[in-house]
């Protein structure tokens, strides 16, 4: 069964960068689509970024500041956070399927 563990979370001032990784473990198919969702307290949660063989997808709000990428061979996808804002602050949660990881906590503040 797979199991993803996310990772990279932190605090960071407006304007700076973070960069999240997913790991993942057991049977990863290269045709499903993993992605980067996001929950802000008091909202629904609402996808960030996806990503499958060949194409990638973003929400309006992150184009152009977020870049998401794969490794095949680690099994491994990230999410590169450029020029954050503080409405970019939520849990990030890493999607495969039917499985979520945890999450990890995204605080943008000054």
């Amino acid at each position: 069964q797979v199991q993803l563990v996310e990772s990279g979370g932190g605090l960071v001032e407006p304007g700076g960068s973070l960069r999240l990784s997913c790991a993942a473990s057991g049977t990863i198919e290269s045709f499903w689509a993993m992605g980067w969702h996001r929950q802000a307290p008091g909202k629904q949660r609402e996808l960030v970024a996806a990503i499958s063989a060949g194409s990638t997808d973003y929400a309006e709000s992150v184009k152009g500041r977020f870049t998401i990428s794969r490794d095949w061979l680690k099994d491994t996808v990230y999410l590169q956070m450029n020029s954050l804002k503080p409405e970019d602050t939520a849990i990030y949660y890493c999607n495969y399927r039917s499985r979520w990881g945890l999450g990890t906590q995204v605080t943008v503040s000054s």
